[in-house]
């Protein structure tokens, strides 16, 4: 861990790796987070490593602590996110017998993973676990699982260490160059759809140059908002949940689409259904199993996105489409205004206040629900490493990841949030939050229900509500009765004050935000859901 720069190990501790906590007892250079539940040491360490950008680290106990985790690690498989996890084991012995709370972990995570292993020799240790942090890191990030047997940690052995890792950057070929210019020298209306690549890759201002040099417009993939700067005047928009209809058709028109570092997922391409027709696909990733994997490029290029756009700048195309990217940046402009008035609903005022009283470089997290909707509508995110939401989905992600983020980055502000379903599944992470004094600002838009589901049930069984109400919580109690500062706002004007005094205060801090039912999502209430299912 000390060789490949780990400072922060997240856990929930378990007698069957004690040997690896009593090392990091001696070990001054990492710092080892003790979390309420493994779910939010998951979270936390894929939070983390999106913002600092190597990998983040866990440990936690047999088969419940790894049932517990499994989100966290399903998150960074989809996210692309480098994660190690380290899991203890039931005695070697013991294996195959239904030992206590034995699960045969790496095969329990095969699918979810890069690369599942369980060590048996002692000796093998160095060569198992540097593998994991270079599987973890290289390619396409993404967890690795390593499984210790709790006979294998005790055993002495000798241990001799290689280098820490040097990931692989290959950039394209001059015969691939060569072939994106003729695709590009034929296109109209091309366009870029940045991913995570951009960022794993740190390529964000070569982006920019890249496409600043040729005029061609940036969509951002599902939850990739800070790969470019959203008040560029080439950025067109958000590929996301709910996208609104102008950005769809800035993608409808595009017949040249730049693939950056994206795996074309099922929401980025709203089903799998806006690259059709006779569009040209250039798609450039790191990893080759991913190029293909949904839609058959024209070019495929296996290269790291910095190397890659390096090459690019280089390009013999002339711009000729100035005009349309114009076009389609007026056309996000109408839709993405962060103007509100009295007669908007709290949620995109709530956007204006962050947006005029958050420093520029301040981090956003976000949970899952449809109060993320107002963010990645409304918010501009205009600086790298800004940003941090999971395009798995996974609910009780936003406050655990904020927590890692705020680790990685302590002197930046750092705002999560979160619905009330989702919060009250790691609320238990806030007291973590206290008693390590992680500072970070937790929103909570409470409309006693969990909204997302609520609106499909209305979009399918109007009227017909089912399971998706919630019972009264006061989330400023439950906060300061775990020892953090907690209020509750009904008006902009209250969470303007609270927010003000947030800002300043330096500690964990829950607001509360109280909202309606009825303004379920951006775009509808349940009044006119229930009314266009009638129809």
């Amino acid at each position: 861990m000390k060789i490949e720069g780990i400072t922060n190990v997240f856990c929930v501790p378990g007698e069957s790796y004690l040997p690896v906590l009593d090392a990091l007892y001696d070990e001054a250079s990492i710092s080892v987070i003790s979390t309420r539940h493994e779910s939010g040491a998951a979270f936390m360490a894929e939070g983390y490593a999106k913002s600092a950008l190597k990998p983040g680290v866990v440990l936690a106990t047999r088969g419940v602590g790894a049932a517990n985790l499994s989100i966290g690690v399903h998150t960074a498989y989809q996210d692309s996110t480098p994660m190690v996890v380290f899991l203890g084991q039931v005695h070697s012995k013991f294996r195959g017998r239904e030992g206590f709370q034995e699960v045969d972990l790496d095969r329990y995570f095969q699918p979810i993973a890069k690369w599942a292993v369980e060590i048996k020799d002692p000796e093998r240790m160095p060569e198992i676990v540097q593998r994991a942090f270079r599987i973890a890191q290289t390619g396409r990030p993404g967890p690795v699982i390593v499984s210790l047997p709790e006979d294998v940690l005790p055993t002495a052995a000798n241990m001799t260490f290689g280098p820490g890792i040097t990931k692989p950057k290959p950039a394209p070929s001059d015969d691939e160059i060569g072939r994106m210019d003729q695709l590009l020298q034929g296109a109209r209306h091309p366009l870029i759809i940045a991913g995570g690549g951009v960022k794993s890759s740190q390529a964000e201002e070569t982006l920019q140059e890249f496409a600043e040099k040729y005029q061609i417009p940036v969509a951002a993939a599902f939850r990739r908002h800070d790969a470019f700067p959203n008040d560029h005047p080439l950025y067109v928009g958000h590929l996301g949940l709910g996208t609104n209809k102008k950005v769809l058709q800035t993608v409808a028109e595009a017949d040249v689409i730049l693939a950056l570092g994206t795996r074309l997922s099922e929401v980025t391409t709203q089903d799998y259904q806006i690259l059709r027709g006779s569009k040209k696909l250039i798609h450039i990733d790191i990893d080759d199993a991913t190029i293909g994997k949904v839609y058959a490029p024209d070019l495929g290029i296996v290269a790291d996105l910095q190397e890659a756009l390096k090459r690019m700048v280089s390009l013999m195309v002339n711009p000729s489409w100035k005009t349309w990217t114009e076009e389609r940046r007026m056309a996000y402009e109408s839709i993405s205004q962060l103007t509100a008035t009295d007669e908007d609903v709290i949620n995109k005022q709530i956007m204006v206040l962050l947006k005029d009283k958050l420093p520029k470089h301040a981090l956003l997290t976000n949970d899952a629900g449809n109060f993320a909707g107002w963010l990645h509508a409304f918010y501009p995110f205009t600086e790298k490493h800004t940003y941090v939401g999971p395009t798995s989905g996974a609910m009780g992600y936003g406050m655990p990841a904020a927590l890692g983020a705020k680790l990685a980055f302590p002197n930046k502000q750092v705002v999560s949030l979160s619905g009330d379903g989702g919060f009250m599944m790691t609320v238990q992470e806030l007291e973590t939050a206290v008693r390590y004094n992680i500072p970070v600002i937790s929103l909570v838009f409470n409309n006693n229900m969990y909204g997302t589901i609520r609106m499909h049930q209305e979009m399918h069984y109007p009227e017909k509500v089912m399971a998706t109400d919630l019972g009264h919580v006061s989330f400023a109690d439950l906060a300061k009765s775990i020892g953090a500062e907690g209020f509750t706002t009904n008006t902009l004007d209250e969470f303007s004050e609270v927010l003000d005094h947030a800002l300043q205060n330096n500690k964990p801090t829950v607001i509360e935000i109280i909202t309606s039912k009825e303004q379920i999502s951006v775009s509808s209430t349940i009044k006119e859901i229930r009314e266009r299912s009638k129809k």
